[in-house]
């Protein structure tokens, strides 16, 4: 009775505190993710006050949150849009990979931690955050510009890549040898090759099974067959996340639309408690030694992710002004940088404290640079730079942007018709 009564303690302060960071967090226009991260580490090994009745729950809370952010991404895409996405975005995906991954496995190296940190740390360095982009987005009026769609291509390319990723990384830490690194890859690829095919050929038929016209019924079936499968990738190494996310895409229609709606509340209460366990496993007093080279890498791949928007939209054939809006848009790093470092604390424990202090710096940074990085790059190349055309209209898209002080972007120029967009 008295672990109970300390373990309803805990989690209430917990969840109580989520909820006013979050409206701390809404109050100054920024993601809550790095108010979360700061709480878990005050309250973690090494902070104030250590959490010890509610250790184990939250360690399973964090476990689903990560489950449900990968299922609730694959809701947003469907298996067409996603081989669509890769037949016209590959050129950016590679220069993506190339200029962002590689600071990070350099920096791996640079400081002695081993092929297996530097594979860790290139997946931390090269994947951005597609939740606080798409909250920036939706914050400054956005959502309607046409290069939007370019940002949007590029996050489903590096989230179609973590498919591939993952398991390489999950096979690399478990251990195993090469010829079981390269079983696990081809079962990844295999699974991946054919929920593709059966979502192509076959997804109306499972989202009609799945789907409900009770909103109880359609939670249980979806949230019971995301975390099976989930269960079952993580048993043949293939990685839990991977899973829900092959669930998400295999989902469309009505099935997806009421599945999306009914899961965000629990995405997003257990996303906030995988953030504050990756903080309570993160010593405070092992950040300050890492924080110049976070503060270096982070600068960098800021650098290299304005180029990698500024690429992707310039083959869209947009103005030069949009060019350096996609780039800035691209900065922020969140929650999937997160989640690797996470996988990898347990082999190597200075990536956490790495990871998170790279994370809170462009956390911050990333909505910054999407707002400051188009009249920046426009006044230091002024001559290079014409600003977009007074008369030039945007293009409006289905998602209306979700914040209510949205601030009106600079207008938006002509673009070649046939971008493809992802919401």
């Amino acid at each position: 009775m008295h672990d109970m009564t300390a373990l309803l303690i805990e989690l209430g302060a917990i969840i109580l505190a989520l909820g006013l960071l979050g409206r701390l967090a809404m109050r100054i226009g920024f993601s809550p993710i790095p108010l979360y991260l700061l709480a878990g580490l005050a309250f973690g090994h090494g902070g104030l006050i250590p959490l010890d009745a509610s250790e184990e729950f939250v360690a399973t809370g964090a476990e689903i949150g990560v489950i449900l952010l990968l299922l609730l991404l694959g809701l947003e895409y469907s298996a067409s849009e996603l081989v669509s996405n890769l037949k016209t975005q590959y050129p950016s995906g590679i220069v993506d990979f190339t200029l962002n991954a590689l600071p990070g496995a350099a920096a791996a190296l640079l400081l002695g931690w081993g092929w297996t940190a530097a594979v860790v740390l290139a997946g931390v360095t090269w994947i951005s955050s597609s939740g606080v982009i798409a909250k920036v987005l939706g914050d400054l009026g956005r959502l309607g510009n046409r290069e939007t769609p370019v940002v949007l291509g590029v996050l489903v390319i590096e989230d179609l890549a973590m498919a591939v990723y993952l398991p390489i990384l999950t096979a690399l830490l478990s251990g195993v040898g090469l010829a079981g690194g390269s079983l696990t890859l081809l079962i990844s690829l295999g699974t991946v090759g054919a929920v593709l095919y059966v979502a192509l050929r076959h997804g109306r038929l499972i989202s009609n099974a799945v789907s409900s016209d009770s909103a109880e019924m359609l939670l249980l079936v979806v949230l019971g067959l995301t975390l099976l499968v989930a269960g079952i990738a993580a048993k043949l190494q293939v990685s839990a996340a991977v899973g829900a996310f092959l669930v998400g895409i295999a989902l469309s229609g009505e099935a997806a639309e009421g599945a999306n709606q009914l899961l965000t509340p629990l995405r997003d209460l257990f996303a906030a408690v995988f953030f504050v366990f990756f903080g309570l496993h993160t010593d405070p007093a092992k950040i300050p030694p890492v924080i110049i080279p976070a503060l270096i890498l982070a600068l960098i791949t800021a650098v290299t992710k304005i180029a990698t928007g500024y690429y992707a939209a310039r083959r869209a054939e947009i103005k030069p002004a949009g060019r350096w809006r996609a780039g800035g848009t691209l900065v922020a790093r969140g929650e999937f940088s997160i989640v690797i470092a996470g996988l990898a604390v347990g082999v190597e424990p200075r990536i956490g404290p790495l990871a998170t202090a790279y994370v809170l710096i462009l956390v911050i940074l990333g909505p910054l640079a999407a707002r400051w990085t188009e009249p920046i790059g426009r006044r230091l190349f002024r001559s290079k730079t014409p600003a977009a055309a007074p008369g030039a209209g945007a293009l409006s898209l289905e998602k209306p942007a979700r914040s209510s002080e949205t601030v009106v972007s600079e207008p938006a120029e002509v673009a070649n018709p046939s971008a493809k967009t992802d919401s």
